[in-house]
């Protein structure tokens, strides 16, 4: 855990010595494509998550929306719908 904390603990100097090794690494001149890449990714990557969280929210909506249309009395599960009261004996009486 240390070693992550450490990591993203980037001076200056230390930052300065990264990007010359990636200026080494891949020249001036892929640079800008290097970026230009990067940010294009990054760009998707977002419009990709406001189209996923737009889709939660309007799924979210009509959810509640259709649930509420939805709603209807409870039917009742009685058989015949006529309830007999209990003799004494905790027996139903039989007509």
């Amino acid at each position: 855990m240390s070693f992550i904390a450490s990591f993203m603990n980037l001076a200056g100097p230390d930052l300065i010595v990264i990007l010359l090794i990636v200026l080494v690494l891949f020249g001036a001149k892929k640079l800008p494509e290097l970026a230009r890449g990067m940010g294009q990714a990054v760009k998707e990557f977002q419009k990709a998550k406001d189209e996923f969280s737009d889709e939660l929210h309007k799924a979210g909506k009509s959810e509640t929306e259709t649930a509420k249309a939805d709603v209807k009395p409870a039917k009742s599960t009685v058989a015949g719908g006529v309830i007999q009261p209990a003799s004494s004996d905790g027996k139903a009486d039989q007509a």
